[in-house]
């Protein structure tokens, strides 16, 4: 059983780095996945799956397998021609969530897609992104999925990304 409290101090000290790395030299430091299972697992309070569990990141209350994608879109940064990375339908998975975050890798929203609607969005004919490689527009995984956090209206209106995930 992974230590969500200890995971958290080490990401916390990660975080950090990030930040002032990404400001010093205009590139990411490559935390965003990491960053994005921990808030969602601390937040939603899912049990982190042990490394390289094969499709699935955490697992809930249920027993759904949960993969965990994340995406961190600095203030001013719009969703529209951003995509998720490869959700694989080879894998035994139950759902898949996204998580957005700041360029502080705060969380600004958390967003659950169930296997069956992705799956019919994967393999319908046309983009050689999402059929060969899985990568679904940010977009089209919200309007499959719902909001699980935080509910509707409470996201926090400082930043561009809120504004347009509300809309």
């Amino acid at each position: 059983m992974i230590d969500i409290e200890k995971t958290g101090e080490i990401l916390e000290r990660a975080r950090q780095a990030a930040v002032e790395y990404y400001a010093l030299t205009g590139k990411p430091l490559g935390i965003t996945g990491e960053m994005g299972e921990y808030l969602a697992a601390k937040i939603l309070g899912l049990q982190l799956a042990e490394a390289r569990a094969p499709g699935y990141d955490a697992i809930d209350a249920e027993g759904r397998r949960i993969q965990i994608k994340a995406r961190c879109l600095p203030t001013g940064c719009r969703m529209v021609g951003q995509r998720l990375g490869s959700i694989r339908l080879d894998y035994q998975w139950d759902c898949v969530m996204l998580v957005l975050l700041n360029e502080f890798f705060e969380p600004q929203a958390i967003f659950e897609t169930a296997r069956a609607p992705l799956e019919v969005a994967l393999t319908e004919p046309g983009s050689k992104a999402r059929n060969e490689r899985g990568a679904l527009a940010i977009t089209q995984f919200i309007r499959l999925g719902k909001q699980v956090w935080p509910a509707i209206g409470a996201i926090p209106a400082r930043t561009a990304l809120s504004r347009e995930v509300v809309q």
